[in-house]
């Protein structure tokens, strides 16, 4: 072993913080989640879309917690944070953890039940911040400087400078950057805006309304038209009928049966008519059925007479412009209250044909936004032709914006002149900002939500797809107005200045630009709390275009510096961008491995950045959800190599489980406090021998299992896929300590290895909680990785890194077992597992007629992989009955096997009860199956009481 002495004395050095301690994560953890609801969010998230924004109570623990000496009271820190109401006889987190015991039960709002307002609803008073800068300033000898330099939204350094620290923001994209701007100098320097914003956007609204009005006809008085359900045509190769690329027709969808549907009806011409129809009042879906729109994912089917064009001769038509605007539905308001929809008339199609005109001959129009497109590995709209920004909206779109940029570039020189430099600056920001927002619900990208029948995001999936069905939006009414998008903005400004008024007038800087390349001083920041980019799971850049090239057109005067460019920074962005190594041609490394190397270096330029920033033991916390290893390994190379030394790691649940923007992305549902320190020795003094890694395996396996042990019983809310992350604070910071850690042939072993064991310890402790007394090191391993999987992942889709490192861990490697089993298969990229249905031959076939794409054949009289046995004996029950199935059983001698049985029950236990692969594992676990296998169990073993009884009745029938 490695002797670490020089190293310990450095650490010892060191004054110890809160945040190398014990925290109340739990309580944080619940207050994370109680941020998450969409409809109640803090108004900082309204100012301007941005994404991954960390919940404020986890960034105040981390701001707090690093900054506030060892041994403070955790009730402490949790009343400094506004966590829990003034007066109480328990301790917070034990009040705050039995109201959430509670909660489903409540009467009345969040706040109600809780007795205390959401943590960024709520600002320390002046009393409780000269206690706490009494406290931290004896530890650091004043009040210490905190910086972000991946300040992104920001929520770390307004919760920092709330808190009246000494703050530094830094950000290199200039949409996140306005944002800070609006929160650090706007709301605190400038003030209340209320008056002038009403003042200036109604100016702003009645020019731009003026000019769009024929663009949006009313087809009766009071009925103003809200937006349109807008696609394309293309035209039939063999009858030259016009084919809508819909999928489906509805436009406001109840149920799968009822609801508000467009439908078509074929002209003689091969034009088509609209029918907007109520199902089913006006019409039976026998008669028509929404769901059956044209369009595939093989091509488009004529309507006329039935020829399918295929997807790739619908791309060429749409690269080569040969393709027409159509809208087939109209959603109106009335009287500003109720809403409908109804059915295009002649003036509607007159005015998209007027917007479409007015495209060609207005020579502004004409080249707004010539600009190209950065197409990444994730943009699914290039290969239809956007490639320059006006692409991405329609002619009714981009008459649309450009009007209101017109009114707003009409309003500016006397909004110059009314108010002094800053106050101007901060009016125009918030103007510009308003139209921004109206971006991601009204373009070529932008789905319709026919659940509400409203427009939607455009980024939700965190990618560019064009959509076949987007709104066409009326931003002069209805449901996502400009009206709408100003008058939150007023309002969340409005708090936010409200929010500030408690806090002290603290120091701040904010700047824009390359997180390794810092304005500030040597040794002259105490702590930086950092949340920087995750990998590969969020191109923030690329996604950030569209808004980009938008309010540079709008700011490009105001902030000339930052809008200079025609398109934000790719080059100095810290993310695993596959896509800038397209064409490299050194072929020795994927463009992945490009991308992961490149990551590696920006972030350890960061890092090095901020140790140069920082003085002698000053403090690092870095904020991170991702699931991937090699997330991971990249940022924990890149943080040891700076020179910080791991203090400690904490894991708080930030979001809430299974978010549909995240789900098989690389984004974990809690977020990891990984601490480290800035010794007071340089690395020349307290530099170490290499570690061999055969002495820090097994430390680190046992240090995972034990982390692990310890957030089961703590009772976090975390999923088994975070359980599993939280342990890798603990295995890295072993890591660290032996660093650097080196094989027998002196090969340095990456954190990445040590990633693997943690994961494959961890899930040791995960089948010890879950599966009831189960030998899965007694199956093969094949089956064996199928079933940690489903324990794991409790879904049949996750990240193919998980499945990947998940294999590795227990000796599969699962590329070499995909085409031979069956087992697994991509979609999207991600694993999806593959059930019966997907690996057995039909029994029910002469062989010769059996699909040789299945690899399990049923009829034969032994498997390797008791998985295969499983799954035929499944499809023989399925196909041929139980009879048959129970002589099946017998001739292969399954009544006596160990694996099948342990098998057939850990997949009871790990297999969704609403799946149809849970019921087959059923069926053969009841009635004469389950005693001709000798089970000593049963599937209402593995059920909810609440179910217990469903399953009984259902055992009762089979008898």
């Amino acid at each position: 072993m490695t002797d670490n002495k020089s190293k310990n004395d450095s650490e010892s050095n060191l004054h110890k913080l809160a945040i190398e301690g014990q925290l109340p994560l739990k309580t944080v953890g619940i207050e994370n989640l109680k941020e998450a609801n969409p409809g109640q969010m803090p108004p900082h998230r309204y100012l301007h879309p941005w994404f991954a924004r960390r919940p404020t109570s986890a960034s105040r623990l981390a701001i707090l917690a690093s900054i506030l000496p060892s041994g403070v009271d955790t009730d402490e820190i949790l009343s400094w944070m506004q966590v829990g109401p003034d007066h109480i006889d328990e301790e917070v987190a034990e009040y705050v953890e039995n109201k959430k015991r509670s909660e489903d039960g409540r009467n009345g709002t969040i706040e109600d039940h809780y007795g205390y307002p959401r943590l960024y609803e709520s600002s320390p008073s002046p009393e409780e911040l000269d206690e706490l800068h009494e406290v931290i300033s004896e530890t650091w000898d004043g009040l210490p400087t905190v910086i972000d330099p991946t300040a992104g939204g920001g929520v770390i350094p307004f919760e920092s400078y709330r808190y009246g620290f000494p703050t530094v923001a830094n950000e290199l994209n200039p949409v996140p950057w306005l944002i800070i701007k609006v929160l650090l100098e706007y709301a605190p320097e400038v003030g209340s805006l209320k008056k002038e914003l009403e003042k200036w956007s109604s100016e702003v609204h009645n020019i731009a309304s003026d000019n769009l009005k024929e663009y949006f006809p009313s087809t009766r008085p009071h009925r103003t038209p809200s937006h349109y359900a807008a696609t394309y045509t293309v035209s039939c190769q063999d009858c030259g009928a016009q084919i809508p690329l819909v999928k489906k027709w509805w436009l406001n969808k109840d149920s799968s049966s009822k609801g508000i549907a467009a439908q078509p009806i074929i002209q003689d011409d091969g034009e088509i008519e609209y029918r907007c129809v109520s199902l089913p009042e006006d019409i039976k879906k026998s008669e028509f059925n929404p769901q059956n729109g044209p369009k595939s994912r093989s091509g488009a089917e004529c309507l006329k007479c039935g020829i399918v064009l295929e997807d790739e001769k619908i791309k060429e038509s749409f690269r080569e412009g040969e393709f027409e605007y159509e809208i087939f539905g109209v959603k109106y308001t009335e009287d500003g209250s109720r809403s409908g929809w109804r059915s295009p008339t002649q003036q509607d199609i007159n005015a998209m044909e007027k917007a479409k005109e007015r495209i060609s001959s207005d020579f502004d129009l004409s080249s707004l936004l010539s600009v190209e497109r950065y197409i990444g590995d994730e943009d699914r709209a290039g290969p239809f032709g956007v490639t320059e920004w006006r692409d991405g909206f329609s002619p009714r779109q981009l008459v649309s914006h450009y009007e209101y940029l017109s009114a707003y570039r009409e309003c500016r020189e006397e909004i110059i002149d009314e108010y002094e430099e800053k106050t101007a600056d901060a009016i125009l920001t918030l103007l510009a900002l308003a139209s921004s927002k109206l971006l991601g619900r009204n373009s070529r990208f932008s789905p319709l939500d026919t659940t509400r029948g409203d427009p939607a995001n455009a980024l939700g999936g965190k990618h560019f797809t064009l959509q076949w069905v987007y709104p066409d939006n009326n931003l002069t009414s209805g449901i996502q107005s400009y009206h709408t998008a100003i008058n939150r903005i007023i309002d969340s400004y409005e708090a936010l200045v409200e929010y500030l008024e408690t806090s002290p007038n603290a120091d701040c800087n904010i700047h824009q630009g390359d997180a390794a390349d810092l304005p500030v001083k040597n040794n002259s920041v105490q702590a930086a709390i950092i949340d920087p980019p995750y990998y590969d799971s969020i191109i923030y850049s690329e996604l950030s275009d569209m808004n980009y090239v938008w309010l540079r057109e709008y700011l490009s005067e105001t902030f000339p510096e930052q809008f200079d460019a025609l398109l934000s920074n790719k080059e100095d962005e810290a993310v695993a961008n596959a896509a800038e190594y397209e064409s490299v041609e050194d072929r020795t490394k994927s463009k992945s491995e490009f991308a992961s190397e490149d990551y590696e270096d920006k972030m350890s330029n960061i890092f090095n950045e901020l140790f140069r920033s920082l003085e002698p033991g000053g403090v690092m916390t870095v904020m991170f959800t991702h699931k991937e290893s090699s997330a991971w390994d990249t940022l924990t190379k890149s943080l040891i190599r700076s020179g910080f030394t791991i203090t400690s790691t904490h894991p708080i649940t930030s979001e809430m489980p299974q978010r549909t923007d995240t789900q098989g992305g690389g984004s974990a549902d809690s977020t990891l406090l990984l601490t480290g320190r800035k010794p007071h020795e340089s690395k020349a003094e307290s530099e170490t021998l290499p570690t061999l890694w055969s002495d820090v395996r097994a430390e680190t396996r046992e240090v995972a299992k034990e982390a692990a042990r310890d957030l089961l019983e703590a009772g976090l809310s975390l999923t088994k896929t975070d359980v599993i992350i939280s342990a890798f604070g603990p295995t890295l910071q072993v890591y660290a300590e032996a660093y650097p850690v080196v094989d027998d042939q002196d090969n340095e072993i990456p954190p990445r290895r040590a990633l693997e064991e943690a994961r494959e310890a961890v899930t040791r402790v995960l089948v010890e909680e879950y599966l009831e007394g189960e030998r899965l090191d007694d199956l093969d391993d094949i089956t064996e990785w199928y079933i940690l999987s489903w324990l794991v992942h409790e879904s049949d889709t996750f990240h193919y890194d998980d499945g990947h490192q998940l294999g590795l861990g227990i000796g599969v490697d699962i590329d070499d077992i995909k085409r031979s089993t069956k087992i697994w298969g991509k979609k999207r990229g991600d694993i999806q597992l593959k059930t019966h249905e997907g690996r057995v031959q039909d029994i029910t076939l002469p062989p010769e007629e059996r699909s040789n794409r299945t690899p399990v054949n049923p009829e034969a009289l032994s498997y390797t992989i008791a998985l295969d046995a499983i799954h035929a004996a499944m499809h023989v029950y399925e196909k041929q009955g139980e009879d048959v199935a129970i002589d099946w059983l017998k001739e292969r001698n399954f009544d006596t096997d160990a694996g099948f049985k342990t098998t057939l029950k850990a997949l009871l236990q790990v297999l969704p009860q609403n799946s149809s692969e849970w019921e087959a594992a059923r069926n053969l676990a009841l009635g004469r199956t389950h005693d001709v296998l000798g089970l000593e169990f049963t599937p209402t073993d593995f059920t909810e009481p609440s179910e217990e009884t469903l399953e009984q009745s259902e055992l009762d029938d089979h008898d």
